[in-house]
């Protein structure tokens, strides 16, 4: 790992969660605060699009959304501490890398494991000029920013809820921690990283950000849109924090969730793997051939509007033509996740999504069966949310009443079956 990251742990961290973090020791490092900008908006631009390139399994639902392929990396994604995680998968699901000359004791690859030039895949293909529609949600992230640039004054602000700030210098990555993430959230999220580095060698330019995975966004708007009262001191910008959510009034800056390349705690795969069991699941039943209900699994625990959905299961006196199952991860840890299969979990017509203490991961895997996807209208957005349009890519419901919408929603569908398939045959 060190020939590409340099890992630089502070001393006197403060160990708390979520309080304000200040560290005595820098990254010492060239100033890179210049063309930060620019430097941000070509990273989200490189990896959004990697994403991009494969569709996801289900023509129904927005067909954009696609997985990056993770690139052979100095990183493991199969270490695991059981001491500190309490739901280290028993039957842990290897994904070895290849690199066949690593070196045992230094844990790392040599140093010409690495290309050094980026080579198209096709260099018949011309560019077309002008980036997918989509794109433009990155132009509004970077908005704030739009007149005034991004100065590191602005960067180091953002280190009072940062868990890692990243810098990346002539193609290599430096990492200085402030706070270990939840998890293994940042160490995933590096791994992500360190794949679009070997995707595009000598193609990623210079810049400094700071990364929060925290799920909550929390650079509030409001905080730097309106002038304080009785101050003459200008409101400096907001600082540029990237995370994996962010919402109407918040500038946090959206980027790709560390499920993505793997959730090793609750034996996740990787979306490259994932994504093709997915698409193999789609094909055992017919959408017409499946239980005419709407599904959702998951932890309620975590926010009021779940417990709330709990109300909507299917019982000896009501029938709102859900079926809510409470996932219990403890006892799945313990039978070895065999409950747990996401690709055995398209088996009917409709599948449910609802936030949790804020977005879900859950989201694109939900989105990837090949059943009518129910989005309970939520509050935040990841990197491509944004672009699912209600009554296109899903049916939306009605989180003020969302037993009489869901059962609204199986009703139609259920009633117009034939015009449910064609939808979801193109």
């Amino acid at each position: 790992m060190r020939d590409q990251v340099i890992q630089i742990t502070p001393r006197g961290s403060s160990g708390q969660q979520y309080a304000y973090r200040h560290s005595p020791e820098k990254i010492w490092l060239p100033l890179v605060a210049k063309n930060t900008l620019l430097a941000i908006f070509f990273v989200i631009l490189l990896c959004i699009g990697a994403f991009y390139s494969t569709n996801i399994p289900n023509s129904y639902v927005f067909n954009s959304v696609s997985s990056f392929t993770p690139m052979k990396s100095v990183f493991s994604a199969t270490t695991v501490d059981d001491n500190k995680m309490p739901f280290a998968p028993k039957n842990t699901v290897e994904f070895p890398l290849n690199c066949s000359v690593v070196d045992e004791n230094m844990k790392t690859c040599p140093a010409n494991y690495y290309p050094s030039k980026f080579v198209p895949n096709n260099t018949s293909t011309k560019s077309k000029g002008t980036c997918p529609e989509y794109f433009r949600y990155i132009h509004e992230d970077l908005l704030p920013w739009r007149k005034t640039g991004i100065t590191e004054d602005m960067v180091s602000m953002a280190s009072k809820t940062a868990n890692f700030r990243l810098v990346i210098l002539n193609g290599k990555a430096y990492v200085e921690t402030y706070e270990k993430a939840f998890q293994t959230r940042d160490t995933f999220t590096l791994w992500g990283i360190l794949q679009l580095l070997r995707k595009y060698p000598g193609q990623i330019p210079d810049l400094d950000l700071m990364f929060d995975c925290v799920d909550w966004p929390v650079i509030k708007k409001e905080d730097y849109d309106c002038p304080k009262p009785n101050s003459s001191n200008p409101i400096p910008g907001p600082p540029p924090l990237f995370r994996y959510c962010a919402d109407d009034v918040t500038y946090d800056i959206v980027f790709p969730d560390w499920s993505f390349w793997g959730w090793a705690e609750i034996n996740i795969k990787p979306w490259e793997h994932l994504s093709k069991d997915l698409k193999e699941g789609n094909k055992r039943i017919n959408w017409t051939d499946r239980e005419p209900y709407a599904y959702w699994k998951g932890n309620p625990n975590v926010a009021e509007t779940r417990m709330d959905l709990l109300k909507c299961n299917v019982s000896d006196t009501q029938d709102w033509h859900a079926m809510i199952y409470v996932q219990d991860w403890v006892k799945e840890h313990e039978e070895g996740y065999k409950k747990s299969d996401l690709a055995k979990q398209c088996n009917h017509r409709y599948k449910i999504y609802i936030e949790g203490s804020a977005w879900s991961v859950s989201e694109k895997y939900i989105l990837a069966c090949d059943s009518v996807p129910l989005i309970v209208n939520p509050n935040y957005y990841d990197f491509f949310s944004r672009g699912l349009i209600p009554l296109q890519h899903y049916w939306p419901i009605n989180v003020d009443d969302k037993c009489r919408s869901i059962k609204h929603a199986v009703d139609w569908g259920n009633s117009n079956t034939e015009q449910v398939t064609h939808e979801l045959s193109h």
